[in-house]
């Protein structure tokens, strides 16, 4: 996980990234690294993270950085042909550009943006025939061949929030519509997540705060509410991330004060599942959250009189354990090292009380603790118990 940016006592353009197999940090450079901001955006390249625009303590900004961890090193962003400086926007990665949509500059609330190629250095405006109205507040997915960005205010406050979108194509340059029959009630500081085939919209504020959401198909332009039963309490400013069959919510601010909790929402049930909060992070909002494979990382926030830097990760399933022969007389057996206290026990007789405790030391490959069990001994089984 790489965090860049942001505000504490004043405006930082320092950075850190967190290995989770070796719950360890290790700090960005600074030389090099774009000037001191917040309410910029990042995207993730695939090889580097790209920053663009934010505010600092005096100015809106419209450039950036290109930061590569192999390298550790950074790289500016042209400005030739950027769009005009902005905070509180939207990024998405495509695949090969950056797109940036919206937000707050001088000259107001705007609905133009911008595609950065990184292989050139280039900047491409965004039409604005046939955008959605200007806002802030909202959200944007990606779907793979269109970005989609949804919902925010048009002037700043809860009385300009509203329920609609677009879908812009940047093979085709150009702007459609998103259905707003059926759609979730206006709200900004929501959190929107892609599923592979949805937009999934959750929380926020407008009228009061937001304990429902909508999916959105692109295909079938239409929308289905979500379920409100067992759902978390209503919130703002709270993340979202995707983990490949579930969205996770956690955090953020709603009518009882600062949340610490959060639920697990599967859209092939649609249903709601709550997070345990025993060993959650304390309350807070304004935070990160990153998903990794297998935890949702969540980092930093605000709990209305100080800020953290904590990080806490959140494994919602069983970790997998994988076995593999090395040679006809031993086998390897591995699981992730997210966390150290799983005993590995083995058996050639899959009754209860025939299993023992395999003392083979275990070494750490990669993400993975792995342990070589020899000889083996005709069939044998295994299992990792947590504790």
């Amino acid at each position: 996980m790489i965090v860049w940016g942001g505000r504490e006592s004043g405006y930082l353009n320092t950075g850190g990234r967190y290995d989770p197999a070796a719950n360890s940090w290790l700090a960005l450079l600074t030389s090099g690294a774009p000037s001191f901001r917040y309410s910029h955006t990042a995207v993730w390249t695939g090889n580097e993270m790209i920053i663009w625009g934010g505010y600092n303590s005096s100015s809106y900004m419209n450039d950036g950085g290109r930061y590569n961890p192999a390298a550790n090193s950074w790289a500016s962003l042209s400005t030739v042909g950027a769009p005009a400086a902005r905070w509180g926007h939207t990024a998405v990665w495509t695949g090969s550009e950056m797109i940036t949509w919206g937000g707050i500059g001088s000259s107001g609330i705007l609905n133009d943006g911008g595609r950065y190629n990184p292989m050139a250095n280039s900047w491409t405006a965004l039409p604005t025939t046939g955008a959605p109205a200007a806002r802030w507040g909202h959200t944007a997915v990606w779907t793979g061949t269109e970005m989609i960005p949804w919902g925010g205010t048009t002037n700043g406050s809860w009385s300009g929030v509203v329920n609609d979108g677009g879908r812009y194509d940047p093979v085709a340059n150009s702007w459609r519509t998103v259905a707003s029959s059926g759609a979730p009630a206006g709200r900004y500081h929501h959190t929107a997540v892609w599923s592979g085939c949805e937009m999934i919209v959750w929380g926020g504020t407008g009228s009061g705060f937001a304990t429902d959401g909508g999916r959105y198909n692109p295909t079938a332009d239409s929308w289905t509410a979500l379920p409100t039963p067992g759902a978390p309490a209503g919130r703002y400013d709270h993340t979202a991330v995707w983990t490949g069959s579930e969205m996770i919510t956690w955090g953020g601010i709603g009518s009882s004060g600062i949340l610490n909790d959060g639920g697990r929402y599967n859209p092939v049930a649609n249903s709601w599942a709550a997070l345990s909060t025993t060993g959650a992070p304390a309350a807070r909002y304004g935070h990160t959250a990153v998903w990794t494979g297998c935890a949702m990382i969540v980092w930093a926030g605000y709990n209305g009189s100080g800020s953290f830097s904590d990080t806490l990760s959140y494994y919602p399933y069983a970790p997998v354990v994988r076995i593999s022969q090395s040679s006809g007389a031993s086998a390897v057996v591995a699981w992730p090292v997210w966390h150290p206290t799983f005993r590995l026990w083995q058996t050639t007789n899959l009754a209860e009380g025939q299993w023992t405790t395999v003392t083979n030391a275990a070494t750490q490959v990669g993400s993975e603790n792995r342990v070589t069990v020899s000889p083996l001994n005709g069939r044998q089984f295994f299992r990792a118990e947590y504790r």
